[in-house]
């Protein structure tokens, strides 16, 4: 029988650099880990509605998103809900990483999107959510 999915919650205010993480990503990041289904999220209030609910494998959350960053959405989930899921944060460029650690993000991968980067980031993450 076969795993149920890792659910991954993607983060932008930008439906194309949503599509970009869900395009890098694929169905499955790595054949040791269970598919993978995406929720697309475009707004920081159901970023943080969904992410209190629960259900999360992952939040993936857009630094560059406007009017709410990636970076201090990361801090405010981190802060306030108590079982929040691992977070990688899309940073500006890499030297935004110091970011990513002040905001409590488990990972940080710079725009431009690089497939390998981010897959190897969210296979880690994943595996240690996981197991």
């Amino acid at each position: 029988m076969a795993a149920d999915p890792l659910k991954i919650l993607v983060y932008s205010d930008n439906a194309r650099t949503r599509e970009k993480v869900r395009s890098a990503l694929g169905k499955r990041v790595h054949p040791d880990l269970p598919e993978l289904s995406y929720l697309d999220v475009a707004t920081a209030p159901v970023v943080v509605t969904t992410i209190d609910e629960g259900g999360i494998d992952l939040a993936i959350l857009d630094g560059e998103a406007t009017p709410t960053g990636g970076m201090g959405l990361a801090k405010q989930l981190k802060d306030e809900v108590a079982t929040c899921p691992p977070i990688l944060v899309l940073t500006g460029r890499p030297d935004d990483a110091w970011l990513a650690s002040w905001s409590r993000a488990e990972a940080a991968v710079p725009h431009p999107i690089d497939p390998i980067a981010l897959g190897e980031a969210v296979a880690g993450l994943l595996r240690a959510a996981v197991d």
